[in-house]
């Protein structure tokens, strides 16, 4: 529900989010998806954080935009390199940490991809950038695919409607966004 109402651009995605994000800490957690366990307390702090940013930027009509080609740049970077080095965290956390994870972490590279991409796309949606929903849709993918594999099939199928309404608030936010820009041009011309 949250999904279909961040690709409505509706303030109540961030609120219901948070119910999901608690139920979802358990669930990785015991099924040894440990990235996507450390990355619901993430979610708390950003679904905190764009409650509040929509909330003040919606009475202010801060408009949908789009990254610059630097900023595309810098954000591919930042998912290649941070999915590395924490990759290799997450595959040795249960030598590091043996008490809270007795079990060395399934998929830990396409497991951290999965966070970092999130945490990507959660920050860009939050500053309401259009390209947060190409992330969500390659993160819902992965998802897919990496849940089924790990045989939790009833979390495979949550991604896979979302993969449904990522692609339905790519194509939502781009039309509110040629909208906004025609109402902009129209504003010029006056």
């Amino acid at each position: 529900m949250a999904v279909y109402y961040a690709a409505k651009e509706n303030i109540l995605t961030w609120p219901i989010g948070l119910i999901n994000i608690i139920t979802a800490f358990f669930i990785y957690y015991h099924v040894r998806l440990y990235s996507d366990m450390f990355l619901q307390i993430y979610f708390i702090c950003i679904s905190i954080y764009g409650w509040l940013i929509w909330n003040m930027e919606h009475r202010n009509a801060v408009p949908l935009k789009y990254l610059s080609n630097q900023g595309l740049a810098l954000f591919a970077f930042l998912i290649i390199i941070c999915t590395i080095v924490l990759g290799k965290f997450m595959s040795h956390i249960h030598e590091f940490f043996p008490s809270a994870f007795p079990e060395p972490a399934a998929y830990p590279y396409s497991d951290t991809l999965v966070a970092v991409a999130s945490i990507i796309a959660n920050t860009l949606m939050a500053r309401r950038f259009i390209e947060s929903w190409i992330l969500w849709i390659g993160v819902d993918v992965i998802c897919v695919y990496l849940y089924f594999q790990k045989d939790i099939k009833f979390i495979a199928f949550e991604f896979l409607i979302f993969l449904i309404l990522a692609c339905f608030g790519l194509y939502n936010w781009i039309q509110m966004k040629r909208k906004q820009d025609q109402i902009s041009k129209s504003l010029h011309r006056l």
